[in-house]
């Protein structure tokens, strides 16, 4: 059986009802980076873009989305660093191991502004919004991974119940569409 990511290929438990969220600490043995999440996280999902961590040996990343008001770096600050400033999403990772420990988006007029990017997996707390798809699954082949395997991820995706796309969710894509759509003035506001 294919391995995908260690939080997701054994399956994943349902979100625990009045969960209020934890703590995120890098893989750095001493001094970690800590981040409090202090709600439940949404849209969690499996992503095969190159820009999204991974952990070591994982072809996905795991990822969710959280107001970035209920996001704070409580420890280890001094060690984060913008991966790539020229992306959308600002991704801040520790200098030491390399762990992305939230991600931003600071462009005001973006779909997603005022939502951090996650790693729930980081947490030693249970309770998470568990995935609900796989975004980006196509691009899982740009980071190395044999396009003869993809009918096997997809398959492997589907029995997780991971629905596969090449984009994001359907309802992600809605409310990008929407967004733009009333900027534009196409949609009343």
């Amino acid at each position: 059986m294919i391995k995908l990511h260690p939080a997701i290929d054994n399956g994943f438990p349902p979100a625990k009802p009045g969960f209020h969220g934890g703590t995120l600490k890098c893989k750095c043995a001493t001094n970690p980076v800590t981040v409090e999440i202090s709600s439940q996280t949404a849209h969690n999902h499996a992503c095969g873009c190159t820009k999204c961590w991974k952990p070591k040996g994982a072809i996905f990343a795991q990822i969710a989305v959280v107001s970035r008001d209920n996001v704070k770096v409580t420890s280890g600050a001094e060690k984060l660093q913008i991966v790539d400033p020229s992306a959308t999403i600002q991704r801040y990772a520790c200098k030491d191991c390399g762990t992305h420990m939230y991600g931003r988006i600071e462009n005001t007029k973006h779909p997603f502004y005022g939502l951090d990017f996650v790693h729930t997996e980081l947490s030693d707390e249970t309770g998470w919004s568990p995935p609900e798809f796989a975004a980006f699954v196509s691009s899982v082949i740009e980071s190395g991974v044999s396009p003869d395997k993809m009918g096997e991820i997809r398959a492997r995706l589907n029995e997780l119940g991971l629905p596969p796309y090449d984009a994001l969710s359907p309802a992600l894509m809605d409310a990008i569409a929407t967004h733009v759509a009333k900027q534009s003035g196409a949609l009343a506001a």
